[in-house]
């Protein structure tokens, strides 16, 4: 397992970043490798948020960024947002019996 993790900094309407995530969700969502992913609001910085994604691999997360549809959802968060992404391997994992 491979994890996403992107943090943004909304320059536009954080509604509209909103919509525009929920759309490029929806895309990833139908790719193959893909498992499950949170969007996270940060509680004190309204214009700040984090994806936080799991992929079965890497190849299939490149996969997802290869495909021709990915360049409108990536215009339309960068119009909106900054971000800061990078790709992460599970180390150490603790739940809550």
């Amino acid at each position: 397992m491979i994890t996403f993790i992107n943090r943004f900094d909304v320059t536009g309407s954080p509604a509209e970043f909103e919509q525009a995530f929920d759309r490029t969700s929806a895309f990833f969502a139908a790719q193959p490798g893909f498992l499950r992913h949170r969007l996270l609001h940060h509680v004190e910085e309204s214009g700040r948020y984090v994806n936080v994604a799991d992929w079965e691999d890497e190849q299939s997360f490149r996969r997802a960024l290869e495909q021709p549809e990915f360049a409108a959802h990536r215009t339309a968060l960068r119009a909106l947002s900054s971000s800061e992404p990078g790709l992460y391997t599970p180390l150490l994992e603790r739940v809550s019996p």
